[in-house]
């Protein structure tokens, strides 16, 4: 009798959004809302196709065995408000920090992962790039990026970068962090 309580209060103890994160056979977390089963890793098609879909383009880097990747594809990335900003509003590409597939930079220049990694300066995992709608063809996707998220985040930081970047807050004189604060002082509330 004990038994079949207890794991039932361990069943409502557990978040509803938890979810255990499917790893491939590279070890990276796999979700619908990265878009490599459709991606040739050639940036500039992923930001056309992003863009005829309305979405925004983001890189995420990671790595395998991250705990930080897997604690945002937990804890984080499942959260009904986050989740669905990543499946309705961006297109995300994920790249392997040390990783052997090619990709073809907005400059055009094609490397493997792990040396287009060493391009962009990336040196944490999970680091999310995001991109504007237009990339110029001599900019790297490092030179290009509207914000950059190094590492793992909680449930409104995320948010509110997310919200930031789909809102265009890089051009305003609205810092991000400043934004942050504005609207965690009123999520905080809620």
């Amino acid at each position: 009798m004990l038994k079949p309580l207890i794991a039932a209060l361990t069943l409502l103890a557990t978040p509803l959004w938890a979810g255990e994160a499917t790893l491939g056979d590279d070890g990276l977390h796999k979700t619908d809302w990265i878009h490599n089963d459709t991606s040739f890793l050639d940036l500039r098609d992923d930001l056309a196709t992003a863009n005829a879909q309305g979405k925004r383009l983001a890189l995420i880097i990671e790595q395998r065995g991250c705990i930080y990747c897997t604690q945002m594809h937990e804890e984080i990335f499942p959260l009904p408000d986050i989740n669905a900003l990543l499946t309705n509003d961006y297109y995300f590409i994920q790249i392997n920090m040390f990783g052997d597939l090619e990709v073809t930079d907005f400059d055009g220049e094609v490397l493997p992962e792990r040396d287009i990694v060493k391009k962009w300066a990336v040196f944490f995992t999970p680091t999310t790039i995001f991109l504007p709608e237009e990339v110029p063809e001599s900019a790297s996707a490092s030179q290009a990026a509207v914000a950059v998220m190094p590492g793992a985040f909680g449930h409104w930081m995320t948010l509110n970068m997310l919200t930031w970047v789909l809102e265009h807050g890089y051009d305003t004189d609205v810092h991000f962090q400043k934004y942050h604060a504005q609207m965690f002082a009123t999520q905080r509330n809620q």
